[in-house]
């Protein structure tokens, strides 16, 4: 069977990642196509409770090298249990946030060596890589005052809860990787209307996967 197609999105808070995923996973199995939507950290069992330590702020005091690896662990889980199979499978594997999210947060901003980091991907990630991935990039402040719509009354996860300043230079971090790796990564204006952002990232999948030919998956395991 032909592996599934492997697409990530990355940014900065509230620019729109998860909303644009699934969207996106919307639109592809209108075509037929079996997609898993999933998210880091996250996405398996045990990713999971590591997700609610790391965004709860329980693993701050313990340093940004200790969240790397708390990050690696969710990610080993992660692929095992969710993305490796399912694009074993042909399905089409959507990801809120990758191994990029941990180069910048915790290597760019975190101080994290990169070597630890490399370290790292070679044991959890291996030759794993996204086919494509999306920077949604929006102004900081736009960007904030999403998070806090979507959030409500609820408290400000670990990362939210940071600096302005450390938002923007998050920006500019995310927007440096969008540039070096333009093979790979696609920056995605995401301040607009979200329909009119959903029709841009459609018609970069469109071109650089084409969709239309993928195989359909079979009926009643569209996910």
């Amino acid at each position: 069977m032909m592996r599934g197609r492997f697409i990530t999105f990355e940014g900065g808070e509230g620019t729109g990642k998860s909303s644009h995923a699934s969207l996106l996973a919307q639109k592809l199995r209108t075509l037929g196509i079996g997609v898993v939507l999933t998210r880091e950290p996250g996405g398996s069992p045990g990713a999971e409770i590591i997700r609610h330590v790391l965004l709860s702020g329980a693993a701050k005091p313990l340093g940004t090298a200790a969240e790397a690896i708390l990050f690696a662990a969710a990610r080993d889980d992660h692929i095992r249990n969710t993305i490796a199979p399912a694009l074993a499978r042909g399905r089409w594997v959507i990801c809120d946030r990758f191994t990029d999210s941990t180069r910048i947060y915790q290597g760019e901003l975190g101080g994290v060596d990169d070597k630890l980091l490399r370290a790292l991907e070679r044991v959890t990630v291996g030759d794993l890589k996204p086919d494509l991935t999306f920077v949604l990039d929006a102004p900081v402040e736009i960007g904030m005052a999403r998070a806090s719509q979507r959030r409500g009354d609820a408290a400000t996860d670990r990362f939210e809860s940071e600096s302005p300043d450390f938002h923007e230079r998050l920006r500019d971090a995310f927007r440096m990787l969008a540039l070096s790796e333009p093979n790979r990564c696609v920056l995605i204006d995401a301040s607009g209307m979200r329909l009119e952002v959903a029709d841009q990232i459609w018609n970069v999948v469109n071109k650089r996967l084409d969709p239309a030919t993928a195989p359909v998956a079979f009926e009643g395991v569209a996910s």
